[in-house]
């Protein structure tokens, strides 16, 4: 489960070797005030205290991020509240600086989600999607394709949020719109990603057959990012190894291996900003476990969460891999 707000400051600040009365001191808060706030029985009720605690304990934003669950909407200036208001009224006359913004928010809320964990952003979350499907049909001129993309990539991160939490019906069902968003965007990345987590709500429910089917999707959809087919091939592996076709997986590890190469020289997808070759190691470290390959398994899964930013370490996606990494030392 993810951190509390108050477990994370104390956290930080018994890493930091700083006592309660000395943090306080430097924000400057009581000691009182800031005990309450470790103990979760009294929010913190001014942003710049929070934004304080945050820098003193390089936090990097996720402090903030926790005591403000809608703390998304900080990304956006004045001037970008107003544009988007006037588009809502007027949405054929969308500009890029309105679509910069709208993407610059699901940029956030991304990144929410790996502190907070899903249920508690969901709510904010679908009903800025919704707003922007009530925007597409309307928009016209130069930046609808931009808009589109945009759309195409909130659908998709609602699905995601559902995949999360297992309501893998209504994920499932915003997935397949997310992809056909995608192909009208002409997105090949947003695409290859909804097909990724059509694979990770098959592989939560156990259906090997069903993650190879749409991870191979995802590694030959047309337009996809190299990181992408690296993971996507890592990953059929997996069902392959779990459908006892051992050769399969070891072959399609060896194309995610050749590719991986390729990967590390390019920046990730904007869209699949987790992407990263250390992150890689994690689904090779799944895959490695069922082909029984443990000690191999086991040092992946310790590479992969090395490499993980601080915002991710404890995001609530890392379970299934701390779960397989547990048990590949049990077995090593």
């Amino acid at each position: 489960m993810s951190e509390t707000f108050g477990q994370r400051l104390r956290r930080l600040r018994c890493a930091a070797g700083l006592s309660q009365s000395q943090l306080a001191r430097l924000v400057p808060i009581s000691q009182s005030s800031l005990s309450r706030s470790e103990s979760d029985t009294q929010a913190v009720d001014d942003q710049a205290v929070a934004a304080r605690l945050d820098e003193l304990l390089g936090a990097a934003g996720t402090l903030r991020a926790l005591a403000y669950p809608n703390a998304a909407e900080l990304v956006l200036t004045d001037d970008d509240r107003e544009r988007i208001a006037r588009h809502l009224e007027h949405p054929s006359r969308i500009d890029g600086g309105t679509v910069t913004a709208l993407g610059d928010l699901l940029a956030a809320q991304r990144r929410l989600d790996d502190v907070l964990g899903p249920e508690i952003i969901i709510p904010g979350s679908i009903s800025q999607m919704e707003i922007l499907r009530g925007l597409l049909p309307h928009a016209r001129g130069p930046h609808r394709a931009a808009l589109a993309e945009v759309v195409a990539e909130y659908v998709q991160f609602i699905g995601w949020l559902y995949a999360e939490t297992r309501a893998d019906e209504r994920a499932v069902a915003l997935l397949g719109q997310a992809e056909e968003l995608a192909d009208e965007a002409g997105s090949g990345e947003l695409a290859a990603q909804a097909a990724n987590f059509r694979g990770y709500v098959a592989r939560q429910r156990g259906n090997a057959r069903g993650v190879v089917r749409w991870f191979l999707a995802e590694h030959h959809t047309p337009g996809a990012h190299v990181a992408q087919r690296v993971g996507a091939a890592a990953q059929a592996a997996h069902g392959y190894a779990r459908l006892g076709e051992r050769d399969e997986a070891l072959r399609l590890m060896d194309v995610a291996g050749r590719l991986l190469d390729e990967a590390a020289r390019l920046d990730p997808p904007r869209t699949a900003y987790w992407l990263t070759p250390t992150f890689h190691r994690l689904n090779f470290g799944l895959t490695h476990l069922a082909l029984a390959d443990h000690a191999t398994a086991a040092d992946h899964f310790a590479a992969g969460f090395a490499g993980l930013p601080e915002d991710q370490q404890r995001a609530e996606w890392t379970a299934e891999y701390r779960l397989a990494w547990d048990a590949a030392r049990e077995a090593r």
